[in-house]
């Protein structure tokens, strides 16, 4: 059975950005993750073992989001790509990373990247 695991609302100060004052300063950013795993017997066995431990995901994420990179596109993919590493049940991972009050030059409560990947 194929089970859906998500974290909603992550949120990190982090120093992703072009400009340089991101880059110094940092901003706030929103993520939300979740993956589609085939997890055999969790239910059954009540084990962590048999599942998508979900402190991994948000281990996953941090790392990524404490090393800085110009892209969100750039973080999200190292942090899909780590995901497929570490976890091997893990068939397919969706990724929303916002960046909260982004420099445009006018109002926006964020900018966001949307990524889908599946093994």
């Amino acid at each position: 059975m194929i089970t859906r695991i998500a974290l909603e609302g992550l949120e990190f100060h982090a120093f992703h950005g072009v400009y340089p004052h991101e880059r110094e300063s940092g901003n706030y950013f929103e993520v939300d993750i979740s993956v589609d795993a085939e997890v055999k017997n969790a239910s059954s066995t009540d084990s962590l073992e048999t599942t998508v431990n979900y402190e991994d995901l948000f281990r996953i994420v941090k790392n990524v989001m404490d090393s800085p990179s110009k892209l969100l596109e750039t973080v999200g993919e190292k942090a899909i790509e780590q995901i497929f590493r570490e976890l091997p049940t893990v068939q397919k991972v969706e990724l929303r990373i916002s960046k909260l009050n982004p420099p445009i030059g006018g109002k926006c409560k964020k900018a966001t990247v949307h990524m889908i990947k599946s093994r």
